[in-house]
């Protein structure tokens, strides 16, 4: 049988990006052959589709860095046709084919079993995002951080990690205070679950005091850069931050004081080469601590026939909230 790919190449007059017609001796090599039914778009799916980034090596080439579905025939031990499995990370859509297809075939031992509760649909409206998410209000608890220390963080709260982490830290019983962006819709923050919301500019800029007053018991940092420096001085003693993300910038004008006199912990949180226990953990507790309902106002639906205008779009900061992508639509 024949399925739809959405294929990447680098021509003469530069990146295209067409959807073909495949059989399945054009599937890459691998034991567990997956029906695709959702993936999304992410911001890494945006340079993959521009041919930016020097993300993408080969070409031609199917993007998309996750994906969820149903096995269709599977050589590997832990999965037989019918199952529901999920997939993040593992350079998949960069050095791999992506989910930008309707089907694909992979290594077994990359996928994860789709927990009881989620539907592949709900899988994808976390995606990439939910998963790092929850890996890093994991690495807080592991150390130490609970409800009754004190306030959390979140900066970044509006976007596709740090909505998650809000909505799961509040649904865990977490006091939570999301920092907001200069572009952010009144009340969005608070409707993933902040207790109140912190202004961009009372944490963007730099203070030459390598420590403030103790204000906050965890935060999950999206942002990085000036306002993460700014936030390990800021911390409880013997607090710690799962740093998830780079928006701000790459580089970290800090001091090693936060570490020294405060016991800080900084917690790097890589959601691409995670093993697989690590994985089912992550998954199991979306499953379980993630309240849905609270994504709906977030996510919009497009098909592969969208993507080559979105994956531009993303790049120019025009894509708000989570895009879910159906590659049977």
């Amino acid at each position: 049988m024949t399925f739809n790919a959405l294929v990447v190449d680098k021509t003469d007059d530069g990146i295209t990006q067409v959807i073909e017609t495949h059989t399945d001796a054009q599937l890459p090599e691998g034991n567990v052959t997956v029906n695709v039914e959702y993936s999304t778009l992410n911001y890494k799916d945006g340079l993959c589709l521009t041919g930016n980034g020097g993300l993408v090596r080969t070409y031609p080439h199917v993007p998309g860095i996750d994906y969820a579905g149903t096995v269709e025939a599977s050589d590997h031990e832990r999965y037989q046709p019918g199952d529901k499995v999920v997939l993040t990370g593992w350079r998949v859509g960069e050095t791999r084919w992506g989910g930008y297809a309707q089907k694909t075939r992979i290594d077994g031992d990359l996928l994860v079993p789709l927990p009881d509760g989620l539907t592949t649909r709900d899988a994808m409206s976390v995606g990439t995002a939910g998963m790092a998410a929850m890996l890093a209000v994991l690495a807080l608890e592991d150390h130490g951080v609970t409800p009754d220390k004190g306030e959390v963080l979140v900066t970044g709260a509006s976007g596709g990690v740090g909505s998650i982490a809000t909505a799961i830290l509040s649904n865990l019983g977490y006091e939570v205070a999301g920092v907001r962006g200069l572009a952010d819709t009144p009340g969005y923050i608070e409707s993933m679950g902040a207790s109140r919301v912190i202004p961009l500019e009372d944490l963007s800029e730099t203070t030459k005091r390598p420590l403030e007053t103790e204000t906050w018991a965890g935060c999950v940092d999206a942002v990085g850069g000036d306002m993460l420096a700014r936030v390990l001085g800021q911390m409880n003693y013997g607090a710690s931050v799962a740093a998830v993300g780079l928006a701000g910038g790459a580089q970290l004008p800090a001091t090693v004081i936060p570490f020294l006199l405060r016991g800080v912990n900084l917690l790097g949180i890589d959601s691409v080469m995670q093993p697989f226990e690590n994985r089912v953990r992550a998954w199991e507790r979306i499953a379980k601590d993630l309240p849905l309902e609270k994504l709906n106002n977030m996510i919009q639906c497009a098909n592969l026939n969208d993507l080559p205008t979105l994956g531009k779009d993303i790049l120019n900061g025009q894509v708000k909230g989570r895009m879910l992508i159906d590659v049977n639509s």
